[in-house]
């Protein structure tokens, strides 16, 4: 089902507003740099504390598909275990339903593959939530070769 809303499920509804230090698409998780600016989260399979999303801006008429431009306002929702948002999967991915998900450090989602026997370091935080559907961008599929923004490159996801 497509959404055009990146906020499917909300309980506590905390909305903060950020000035965006990079372009943001809405969907992307996000975090905040050193100047208190917002950017996509920039570490693959990182710590994600707190979850933060950024939203379509609404305020202006805007939907999920209108980015954010440097240093433009941006509304971020930071969301609470059992909250529901509407984000985007990063190229090459096979997602099912029930698969765990993290940060491909550029905001968007990836199915997380723990690394066995790696001497890499291990993020206790690394989880941004479930999918709650499948979609598959992997090359060859259906859905590669749809544009960056569609609705087959959305995933809904409950945050942990």
């Amino acid at each position: 089902m497509a959404y055009n809303t990146i906020k499917i499920k909300k309980y506590l509804d905390i909305i903060e507003e950020f000035i965006a230090a990079d372009a943001i698409y809405p969907g992307m998780v996000v975090e905040m740099d050193s100047a208190g600016k917002v950017k996509a989260h920039a570490t693959s399979g990182g710590n994600v504390v707190p979850v933060m999303v950024a939203l379509e801006d609404e305020l202006q008429g805007k939907g999920i598909d209108d980015a954010y431009a440097a240093n433009d306002k941006v509304q971020v929702w930071i969301l609470n275990s059992g909250e529901v948002f509407y984000g985007i999967i990063a190229d090459g991915q096979t997602i099912a339903k029930g698969d765990l998900l993290e940060s491909d450090a550029g905001g968007r989602l990836i199915k997380h593959v723990p690394d066995e026997g790696s001497v890499n370091a291990i993020y206790q935080n690394a989880i941004v939530g479930v999918a709650l559907d499948a979609v598959s961008t992997a090359a060859g599929s259906e859905d590669s070769d749809i544009n960056f923004l569609s609705i087959y490159r959305r995933i809904p996801v409950r945050v942990r």
